[in-house]
């Protein structure tokens, strides 16, 4: 089975270069990744969404949920010569809320400022986006204060309309 693997990726690949985009107005769906989350994406414009996620993470002896917004500028990837197939960038902020099992205060309250940097793609004749991207976070006040590299998620969502 392990030699099979190295197929995946070949499929994934080839997908892509078969199915075209189609651009959409909003969607909603899920972030799979670092917290896991439930996500609402709408554009404002032709080049810029708002992006609402809520979401929960949970490790031994600690637990937080997040609630956060973003705003994201997105551009054509023509590079990569896949229709529709767009990057993004932007920034946000996010409210986290803790509580632990351990000798620290029964809960607290951190806020987040965020970076975004993804990738940003949708089936041609099947209303679904995927989304993939990296959130650098630095980290206000609470629990976990400072700069944090290792956030980010794969976004799978349900296109809701089309522009």
């Amino acid at each position: 089975m392990k030699k099979q693997l190295w197929l995946i990726p070949l499929f994934l690949l080839s997908c892509l270069t078969v199915c075209q985009a189609q651009s959409y107005k909003s969607a909603v769906g899920a972030r799979l990744g670092y917290p896991l989350s439930v996500s609402y994406k709408t554009f404002v414009n032709d080049n810029s969404a708002v992006e609402i996620f809520a979401g929960t993470r949970g490790f031994s002896g600690y637990r937080w949920i997040s609630v956060s917004g973003a705003y994201q500028i997105h551009k054509p990837l023509a590079a990569a010569n896949v229709d529709g197939l767009n990057f993004y960038y932007g920034a946000g902020a996010s409210l986290y809320l803790w509580s632990f099992d351990f000798d620290v205060d029964d809960a607290t309250t951190t806020f987040g400022l965020q970076g975004y940097l993804g990738l940003d793609y949708s089936l041609k004749d099947t209303p679904i986006n995927f989304t993939v991207d990296w959130i650098p976070t630095f980290f206000v006040g609470g629990f976990g204060s400072g700069f944090g590299a290792g956030y980010g998620s794969l976004g799978v969502r349900y296109i809701l309309s089309g522009r």
